[in-house]
């Protein structure tokens, strides 16, 4: 058997935890590989909607076996909320969540260094989302971290240690703050953190691929924040890559099977950062009201653009995608043209490669399409697609050397298209 790798081919909220819902019947296992509670999966079906931060998106079919993996940062505090919230609205969380022993912990400490090391950064800040994921994957890379299995070692020991160097440094910024409540209810979800089965993970997922079971790995974020590959410096800080799914779960990478690959029919991004195709106009505003573009885990609005090729094109080389999922196409429902980048101008010059740096000086180039002015969110069969909607996957499928295997036309489980479908 092989892993089957899904993963975000823009920078995030390309839609990951409905596809993974989706396609989690399939599968025996669903493994999260990288990132930390600041991406949120948000799911909607019968009626509810779900946000998940740490928990893989498999948890809602029932019987299947989801693994934390080690690439993965854990807050036991934001993970018992999650996970609390969860077994309220009737998901036992505790047969079928595994976590790997080798996840990193993000500490009370990491979360106050995140803030700090923000603000003194003034008008070069990054746009993290607060929750300790930079200071938590630098411990880890300096051989400072705590790890989900020192709780079963010697961890009192071992916190009060990396407490006091951060301290130190957080002392050399001068920058003030309390964490005795935070601290207090950090100390106590471990306690409910060691009521899950923690594993070697990398051990349990080859298992099962040698008892035949099929496996799909989620990662987070999106492959243009990867910490070598994205747009440096305004990325995170794991390997958001397939290649993340090797490192992160350990998984050879001869078993890697299916990359897919998601994008949305345009192009987001939150927080700060380089951004080619953004949009500064009503058309921008009103994708992100059409799209409901609002951070799920934060709430910041994010910002908005036509899709980018250039990016796109190179996240599939990256990636070694096989199958394209694209989502969000309802949102274009509206529109009489449909705008793509095909290249970039950089000082005069026209690219269509990737550059190094992209910069305040890129200047997107544009093909117009039109647009298909129908409503798809009732549509049920490719059959039904209008045939603008099908000119506009063609033209993205021949840009991109990839077919567009699966289409969303809603945030509902059921608004989603499989394409070339044998009779």
């Amino acid at each position: 058997m092989k892993v089957d790798v899904l993963l975000g081919l823009q920078w995030g909220d390309e839609g990951k935890g409905k596809v993974v819902d989706v396609l989690t019947p399939k599968y025996d296992v669903v493994a999260r590989f990288q990132g930390g509670p600041n991406a949120g999966h948000t799911l909607e079906f019968n009626g509810e909607k779900y946000i998940l931060r740490s928990i893989p998106s498999g948890i809602f079919q029932g019987g299947k076996i989801n693994v934390i993996g080690n690439g993965v940062v854990l807050d036991p505090l934001l993970f018992r909320q999650e996970a609390e919230a969860l077994a309220a609205s009737g998901h036992d969380l505790t047969k079928q969540l595994f976590i790997s022993k080798k996840a990193h912990l993000i500490l009370p400490t990491h979360r106050v260094l995140d803030a700090a090391y923000e603000a003194s950064k003034g008008s070069g800040k990054i746009g993290t989302t607060g929750k300790g994921i930079g200071p938590t994957y630098t411990d880890k890379i300096s051989r400072n971290g705590l790890r989900v299995g020192d709780l079963l070692h010697n961890f009192e020991e071992r916190y009060a240690a990396a407490k006091a160097k951060h301290e130190a440094i957080l002392a050399s910024l001068n920058y003030s703050y309390d964490i005795k409540e935070l601290e207090a209810e950090w100390l106590s979800a471990l306690d409910y953190l060691k009521r899950f089965n923690l594993i070697d993970s990398e051990q349990v997922i080859n298992d099962y691929l040698k008892d035949e079971k099929s496996v799909l790995a989620e990662g987070a974020q999106g492959t243009m924040l990867d910490i070598d590959f994205g747009s440096y410096p305004f990325v995170t800080s794991s390997n958001t890559i397939c290649a993340g799914c090797c490192t992160g779960l350990g998984v050879s990478p001869r078993n890697i099977g299916e990359v897919f690959g998601i994008f949305k029919a345009y192009c987001t991004r939150v927080g700060s950062g380089p951004f080619p195709t953004e949009l500064f106009d009503e058309t921008g505003d009103r994708i992100c009201e059409l799209g409901h573009e609002f951070g799920s885990v934060t709430g910041r609005k994010r910002r908005c653009g036509w899709i980018d090729l250039v990016a796109l094109k190179y996240a599939v080389m990256i990636n070694g995608v096989s199958q394209l999922i694209m989502m969000k196409s309802d949102v274009l429902d509206s529109f009489e043209t449909i705008k793509a980048c095909v290249a970039y101008r950089i000082d005069s010059e026209e690219v269509t490669t990737f550059p190094y740096e992209i910069g305040e000086g890129i200047e997107p180039i544009y093909v117009e399409l039109p647009g298909w002015n129908t409503d798809m969110t009732k549509m049920q069969s490719e059959d039904e697609f209008p045939e603008e909607f099908n000119a506009y996957l063609s033209f993205l499928e021949e840009e991109l050397g990839v077919p567009v295997k699966i289409v969303s036309v809603g945030p509902d489980r059921e608004q989603t298209i499989v394409r070339y479908t044998e009779d």
